[in-house]
């Protein structure tokens, strides 16, 4: 039997996160939902999980902010960065501080589920 995957998604916008969330857990997939990235450290910080989607601009912490507090609480944490065409520098520069990969949006969806199933394949290798 396949392992579940855990999803972690950081976006400030609801409608996304949402939308997001329902076709990956059509997908099999756990998900859980952040609106901030201080909300999502709280949720890490509680839970452990395999993936974090993470969008780059977000009122409050950014997501780069994010990015480095996410990996202090979970080193092998594998983190793809959402991005809009405006930020694609930044999500390369996050890339330098951990990021696993980065998809700008909009995005097709068997893209992202490829992205996932390598990253996450990545995190069980390194959990040995």
């Amino acid at each position: 039997m396949a392992e579940v995957i855990k999803v972690l998604v950081v976006d400030d916008e609801e409608r996304f996160r949402n939308t997001l969330s329902k076709l990956l857990t059509a997908h099999g997939m756990t998900v859980t939902v952040a609106d901030s990235g201080q909300s999502a450290l709280e949720i890490l910080r509680r839970e452990p999980h395999d993936i974090a989607l993470l969008d780059v601009k977000m009122p409050g912490m950014s997501g780069q902010e994010t990015l480095i507090e996410m990996k202090k609480i979970d080193p092998d944490l594998e983190v793809v960065i959402l991005t809009g065409h405006a930020s694609v520098d930044i999500a390369a520069e996050m890339i330098t501080h951990g990021g696993s990969d980065y998809l700008l949006k909009p995005y097709p969806m068997d893209e992202l589920l490829g992205i996932i199933h390598i990253a996450f394949d990545r995190r069980k290798t390194a959990k040995g």
